[in-house]
């Protein structure tokens, strides 16, 4: 189906197990992951089976430690025309891994990509947005990776990620050593001066759906691609219950009957493709990038 301005928004899945997010660090420990009942490979084939009932191709940003343990469902992935991506290693906060340590998690997870897909990732996705202040030196990473883009930016206020003053449709980014990188940074709702976020995942489930659809029509209409992301545990409503502390056992765990129709009511309003395809029409990237040191103040 196509949107409003006939613009081809990105699709996108980030490939996690139900027990790797963010919210459950305070109970789930990384050494002990290998305790838990995987579900990823249930839920990311339905996911695939969503796409191929509405026609659509999207990019998969796998989590190297799922690739290593499930080939298969990668090379699966790539063999039916989606294009795969990098979520890095372990789904550690890029700031908390300092430089080092993300470039070893990032070596690791394209190696591991790679050998799943037959194809080396030329985007990246951090865990949890995490690329922000306190990690801009990741662009210099990732370019001198080989990445050609990136999807970590959220232009909203948050405790765990956030760069409110970064655009709200794609640009180039420029490094210190002069070097470039496409962003494509999370797609967010306008109102009353500030950005609240419109892109999917919790935003999806936690907000009416027409926050959501209200910036896509937004976007379109301007000319400008959005991006929609989502979790396969988030199509699980029959996962098993952990407690999260704070405000992360409502987060995680709310609307998870409802992902997938929420999906497919988008899918069929709005024009979707992979992320390389949305970013190569997407005229913003034409306009002088923006420095890497012009992000620090938001």
């Amino acid at each position: 189906m196509v949107g409003p301005g006939s613009v081809r928004n990105a699709l996108t899945v980030d490939v996690e197990d139900w027990f790797q997010v963010s919210n459950l660090d305070s109970v789930v420990r990384r050494a002990e992951w290998e305790r838990y009942p995987s579900r990823v490979t249930g839920n990311t084939r339905r996911l695939l089976d969503l796409f191929e009932a509405h026609r659509v191709k999207a990019t998969f940003f796998v989590l190297g430690w799922v690739a290593e343990r499930r080939p298969d469902l990668v090379g699966e992935i790539a063999g039916a025309g989606h294009e795969v991506a990098c979520h890095g290693y372990g789904h550690d906060l890029v700031y908390s891994l300092g430089r080092r340590g993300f470039e070893q998690d990032l070596d690791r997870s394209v190696a591991a990509i790679e050998a799943a897909a037959g194809v080396r990732p030329r985007g990246y996705r951090a865990p949890s947005f995490s690329i922000d202040h306190r990690s801009l030196w990741a662009f210099e990473v990732l370019v001198d990776r080989g990445f050609t883009y990136d999807s970590s930016v959220y232009p909203v206020r948050h405790p765990r990620y956030g760069i409110p003053s970064f655009p709200r449709v794609p640009r180039r980014v420029r490094t210190a050593a002069g070097e470039e990188i496409r962003e494509f940074p999370m797609t967010t709702l306008r109102i009353l001066g500030g950005n609240i976020g419109a892109s999917g995942g919790g935003y999806l489930r936690l907000l009416p759906l027409a926050v959501v659809e209200t910036a896509f029509a937004r976007m379109n209409g301007a000319g400008h691609p959005a991006v929609l992301y989502v979790h396969p545990w988030e199509v699980d409503p029959e996962q098993p219950r952990l407690k999260p502390k704070g405000l992360g056992r409502i987060t995680h765990y709310a609307n998870l009957a409802r992902t997938e129709g929420r999906l497919g009511r988008l899918l069929r309003r709005f024009d979707f493709g992979t992320m390389e395809e949305s970013l190569a029409a997407a005229s913003t990237l034409e306009i002088e990038p923006i420095e890497v040191g012009t992000c620090a103040g938001a």
